[in-house]
C-alpha cells in the first residue's frame, strides 16, 4: 500500500520539490461549489503551485487546476496570503516525474528564447542616424532597442525633450547616458514599427 498517492507531505518532503518561477495563465475549478475562474500561476513545482485568482477558496478546499502547457492537476489549498494561495497536488510519483520533465523543458526553452533575444539585440548594434529639428543629421550606433525606446551610442547629445526623427519615426530624447542617449518613440505603435524599420537604417 506504500505506492498509493498521498496529499500529505512533511515540510521536509515538500521542500525537495524545486519551485519554478513563471507567469502562466490557468483555470481553477472547485468541485464542491462548481465555481470556475481564470487564474495566474506564479510558480509551479512537481508538488504544487502558487496562484492568483478571483476565487478565494479556504485552506483545505479540494480544487482542480488547469495550467496552459502543463495540463490538469488535482489538489488542495494549503495556505493563503493577501494576494495569492498555494495548492498542494495530489498525484502519483509518475505524475510528479512527468511534471519535473515538463518544467525542465520549460526552463530549457526559456534559456533558448533568452539567447535568441540577446542575439537579436546584438544584431541591432549597427550604424544608424537621426535628424535633429534644425536639420542636422547625426550618425550613431544602435546599442539596444525595445518596443518603446532605442538606446544610441552618440557623441552628439541633444537636450532632453528635443524631438528627433529616426528611421522615419518621431521620437524625443528621454535621457543621457555615458555613451550617448535614449530616444522614446512617439505614439503607441511607433516603437513596434521602429524595431523592424531600424534594421533598414545604415
Amino acid at each position: 500500500m506504500t505506492d498509493a498517492p498521498s496529499s500529505r507531505k512533511s515540510p521536509a518532503d515538500r521542500r525537495r520539490f524545486r519551485r519554478v518561477q513563471l507567469d502562466l495563465p490557468g483555470r481553477l475549478f472547485i468541485p464542491d461549489t462548481a465555481e470556475e475562474a481564470p487564474c495566474q500561476v506564479g510558480d509551479l513545482s512537481p508538488g504544487g503551485a502558487n496562484l492568483i485568482c478571483a476565487l478565494s477558496p479556504a485552506s483545505g478546499t479540494q480544487v482542480v487546476l488547469y495550467v496552459d502547457g502543463f495540463g490538469r492537476f488535482e489538489g488542495q489549498v494549503v495556505r493563503r496570503d493577501a494576494k495569492s494561495f498555494g495548492v498542494r497536488f495530489s498525484c502519483t510519483v509518475l505524475k510528479r516525474e512527468r511534471i519535473a520533465e515538463q518544467l525542465t523543458l520549460f526552463l530549457n526553452n526559456a534559456l533558448v528564447e533568452g539567447a535568441m533575444l540577446r542575439r537579436e539585440r546584438a544584431n541591432h548594434r549597427e550604424f544608424a542616424r537621426f535628424t535633429r529639428v534644425d536639420g542636422q543629421i547625426v550618425h550613431c550606433e544602435i546599442m539596444d532597442i525595445s518596443a518603446g525606446v532605442v538606446s544610441l551610442r552618440s557623441d552628439t547629445k541633444p537636450g532632453i525633450g528635443e524631438f528627433v526623427l529616426i528611421a522615419n519615426m518621431a521620437g524625443r530624447v528621454a535621457r543621457h547616458h555615458e555613451k550617448g542617449i535614449d530616444i522614446e518613440f512617439v505614439g503607441t505603435q511607433a516603437g513596434t514599427e521602429a524595431i523592424s524599420k531600424l534594421n533598414l537604417v545604415r
